[in-house]
C-alpha cells in the first residue's frame, strides 16, 4: 500500500513539474492541458484541506516569510491559484485593511473558498474562477501578488502589478512540491520583466522568491 501510494505521490510531482515547466518556458502550450487540470482539481477539492494540510503553518510559513521582506502594507492584493482560499485569509490577516481577491481555474476549489467567505464579516475578500494565463483584472491593479505552489504565469503578473508592487512565490515543499519553479528560472524571467529580486529562501520545507516591479521613470 505504502509503495502504491509512493508511486502516486510521485507520479503527481513528475506532471506538476511538466506542467510548470510547460507554464514558463511554452505558455502557448497551456490552453492545450488547462481543462484536464481543471477537472483533475474539480475532482479532488472536496476535503483538499484535510488531505494537503492547507492552511497550517508548514503550508503556509514560506508566503509568511516572504511578506515579512515587503516593506509596507498593500491596499490591494492577490492570491493566484487560490485553491479553498487558506492563503487568501492569511493574506487577509497580515493585511488587515487590504481588499484580496483569490483567483483559480477550479470551480470546485472556489466552492470551497467561497464556504468560508463568512470569516471575513468586512467583505474586504472576493473570490472568482478565472484562468491564471489571463487574469480577470486591469493592468496594474494590485500593490502584491502571492502564489502558493503554483506554475508561475509572468506576463501575467507583470501585467496586473503595480510599479513598485511586490510578487511573492512560494513553494511548501520546495523541489518536491508538484508545481515548482527553479528560483533561478523565476529570476531571469522576472528580471526581464522588470521586475528584480528582493530575496529567496528557505522556511521550514519550502522555499521563497520575493520581487519587486521596478518604478515608472
Amino acid at each position: 500500500m505504502a509503495e502504491s501510494r509512493n508511486k502516486i505521490d510521485r507520479r503527481r510531482v513528475l506532471i506538476g513539474k511538466t506542467i510548470s515547466n510547460v507554464v514558463a518556458k511554452a505558455p502557448w502550450a497551456w490552453p492545450l492541458i488547462k481543462r484536464p487540470v481543471g477537472r483533475f482539481f474539480n475532482g479532488i477539492a472536496p476535503g483538499w484541506d484535510e488531505r494537503t494540510g492547507a492552511g497550517s503553518v508548514d503550508h503556509l510559513s514560506p508566503l509568511a516569510a516572504a511578506l515579512t521582506r515587503v516593506p509596507s502594507s498593500p491596499e490591494r492584493v492577490l492570491d493566484v491559484g487560490c485553491g479553498t482560499g487558506a492563503g487568501t485569509f492569511f493574506l487577509a490577516r497580515e493585511y488587515p485593511t487590504a481588499r484580496i481577491r483569490g483567483l483559480d481555474l477550479s470551480e470546485a476549489m472556489i466552492a470551497e473558498a467561497n464556504r468560508k467567505i463568512g470569516l471575513d464579516p468586512e467583505a474586504r475578500i472576493a473570490f472568482r474562477v478565472g484562468d491564471a494565463s489571463k487574469l480577470p483584472y486591469p493592468d496594474q491593479n494590485f500593490d502584491l501578488v502571492a502564489q502558493i505552489n503554483m506554475p508561475v504565469f509572468f506576463s501575467e503578473i507583470d501585467r496586473v502589478l503595480r510599479p513598485g508592487g511586490h510578487v511573492a512565490i512560494t513553494s511548501t515543499s520546495g523541489p518536491s512540491t508538484p508545481f515548482y519553479t527553479p528560483h533561478d528560472l523565476i529570476e531571469k524571467r522576472l528580471t526581464r520583466l522588470g521586475i528584480t529580486t528582493v530575496a529567496t529562501d528557505t522556511e521550514g520545507n519550502g522555499d521563497w522568491y520575493l520581487g519587486r516591479k521596478e518604478p515608472s521613470k
